[in-house]
């Protein structure tokens, strides 16, 4: 018996299927097949499929049913996964922990579960856990077809945000110069000089950067990638005027480093600014912030929002969002 599947290049595969997850289409009870550098991925309705891709009917294997932390339990709870690390959102220390036992029942590959048991904070944006199974916070995470080893303690990493990522990695072209302000271990930069863009990458904690240089390494694009322990501000005597593309991930507080972000960039730059803000005017801030940046810069730039993206939902009534923002010289 055939089913419909998405048939891409082995290279698209893991890019594919996140795009095909996110709506919801893929086909849960047949396997991923693969045949001469192609993927096959099963889906569960041809017709939703968007156009990009191509479908095509084939036999591929049934998948065996596995057992989920919602079999174990009776309900469906609520965690995510980064590598081999399974990270829980709980308050009830009894809830996180019978939750925890039933992610080591269930069939997925799990080394360790945490749960969160601080916010983040401080300058290097990191934040305490609750070890329930397992000793070590270390993972190696896949994303979009690139491997980040990292260590969820010592360092900031959000999986939630790998569409966001991907959304903006996309839009580099080869001949880009691109400055990551706030790097961490480089889900930004490194998929970015895989794409052909020569990148500064810059993070105020020495392990992120640690990182940052071992999975630029991991993902053999080292040579396009410099990696810089310290504070942004102090690139502007070697970088000004270098950059192509900025981004500026440090949605707290980028605005305290736009004056940093206008002497980087090139007479025509395109800056990716994250912010949080509230819903009743998510976008405005961000935006006057920046253009008063610009107007004491010494440089005249027309300042043009490209994009306005709510990335997601932040805390009641406050968004996290980005704007794709081109500042132009006059």
């Amino acid at each position: 018996m055939t089913v419909p599947c998405v048939r891409v290049p082995t290279s698209r595969g893991e890019e594919t299927r996140q795009a095909l997850a996110e709506r919801d289409l893929l086909d849960g009870n047949h396997e991923i097949d693969v045949e001469s550098g192609k993927l096959y991925i099963p889906v569960t309705d041809a017709a939703a499929v968007p156009e990009e891709y191509e479908v095509v009917e084939r036999a591929v294997p049934t998948r065996e049913t596995q057992t989920t932390p919602a079999d174990v339990l009776g309900f469906e709870p609520s965690y995510e996964r980064l590598g081999e690390v399974v990270i829980l959102d709980e308050d009830d220390d009894a809830r996180a922990r019978e939750i925890a036992e039933a992610v080591v029942e269930s069939d997925l590959s799990v080394r360790t579960v945490v749960n969160r048991a601080s916010k983040v904070k401080g300058d290097l944006r990191v934040r305490e856990w609750d070890v329930l199974v397992g000793e070590s916070t270390e993972t190696v995470h896949r994303e979009y077809g690139h491997e980040f080893h990292l260590d969820i303690a010592e360092v900031y990493f959000s999986p939630r945000l790998a569409t966001e990522r991907h959304r903006v990695i996309s839009q580099v072209d080869a001949d880009e110069r691109v400055v990551d302000m706030f790097a961490g271990v480089g889900p930004f930069a490194i998929p970015m000089a895989a794409r052909g863009a020569t990148v500064v990458a810059c993070d105020l904690n020495p392990i992120a950067v640690d990182y940052l240089r071992e999975n630029a390494r991991r993902n053999a694009v080292d040579e396009r990638v410099t990696a810089i322990d310290g504070d942004v501000r102090d690139l502007v005597g070697e970088y000004e005027g270098w950059a192509d593309r900025l981004v500026m991930n440090l949605p707290h507080s980028a605005d305290e480093f736009l004056d940093t972000a206008v002497a980087l960039a090139s007479d025509d730059c395109l800056v990716h600014y994250y912010d949080i803000q509230h819903e009743d005017d998510p976008f405005g801030p961000g935006e006057r912030a920046i253009r008063e940046a610009v107007a004491e810069s010494e440089i005249d730039y027309a300042v043009s929002v490209e994009t306005e993206r709510i990335v997601r939902s932040y805390a009641p009534h406050e968004y996290n969002v980005c704007l794709d923002v081109r500042l132009t010289a006059r």
